[in-house]
């Protein structure tokens, strides 16, 4: 995977996880939790958006590319 997409990808997925835990601190997230005990399914999508995309932008940087001789 191209070091430039790995990136973007850590990114983007850094970017959700943060943008999750605002939403989770939301009104509609807090009558969710007082109604349902969980919170909303936006919140839940937008945290595992975020883990998937930081775990392949993490791992794409880390993984070496073949070198050819």
């Amino acid at each position: 995977m191209n070091k430039l997409i790995s990136f973007a990808l850590l990114v983007g997925g850094i970017i959700l996880i943060v943008y999750s835990a605002r939403a989770s601190d939301s009104i509609s997230s807090s009558f969710s939790r007082f109604f349902t005990d969980s919170p909303t399914d936006k919140t839940v999508w937008l945290m595992i958006g975020g883990i998937v995309a930081s775990a392949l932008g993490a791992g794409g940087l880390l993984i070496r590319g073949s070198k050819s001789i």
